[in-house]
């Protein structure tokens, strides 16, 4: 139960309130950002957390520590990474002027309880197997990570606009979301017709 990839994936759920505590303690944006070191950690604490995603995957595999918790958490622990850092988000930025972050974080967490549903569905049917990560998903979750840590971070770095990269990546996890979602419910709905 606690091997090393188990251990680093609890971890990634421990860090979610340092994030929320450290959000809480940026300061207030104006047109003019004004550097916080309290903003440089937050972003480093996701950082850090989204790291660990990868290396509880690989070492897993590499060490052949596989295990169903393991395989239940990791997940579960994307998710509440994912959906934590876009409520904090909508929350910083008003809906008013940024609403298209408040849509694709509704899009993205929807999307998120939507599959993980399905796939507990074709659990209880004995079918989950018939439901695997899809390259396109894959991609979606690197694309959602790079732009929370870009929107965290919300500073001009050495002139980069990093607040617009940083919804455009959004958008792009937005779209990528939509696609693997209708992959996953598509693969779901062929086990209707058997």
């Amino acid at each position: 139960m606690f091997t090393l990839p188990n251990i680093l994936t609890i971890s990634r759920i421990a860090l979610i309130p340092a994030i929320v505590v450290l959000y809480y303690y940026q300061p207030s944006y104006s047109d003019t950002p004004i550097f916080s070191w309290f903003n440089l950690y937050l972003v480093a604490a996701y950082a850090v957390v989204s790291v660990t995603d990868y290396f509880d995957g690989l070492l897993a595999r590499k060490m052949d520590l596989a295990s169903d918790l393991g395989a239940f958490l990791d997940p579960v622990a994307d998710k509440l990474m994912v959906s934590t850092a876009l409520i904090l988000l909508v929350d910083f930025y008003p809906v008013d002027s940024h609403w298209y972050i408040t849509l694709s974080a509704i899009i993205i967490i929807s999307r998120e309880i939507l599959v993980s549903a399905l796939r507990e569905w074709m659990g209880t049917i004995g079918k989950r197997s018939n439901i695997n990560v899809s390259w396109v998903g894959k991609v979606k979750t690197f694309m959602q990570i790079f732009a929370i840590l870009f929107l965290l971070y919300q500073q001009p770095f050495f002139g980069l606009p990093i607040f617009k990269i940083g919804v455009i990546l959004l958008l792009v996890a937005t779209f990528l979301t939509l696609w693997s979602g209708f992959i996953y419910l598509k693969e779901g709905l062929k086990t209707l017709n058997t």
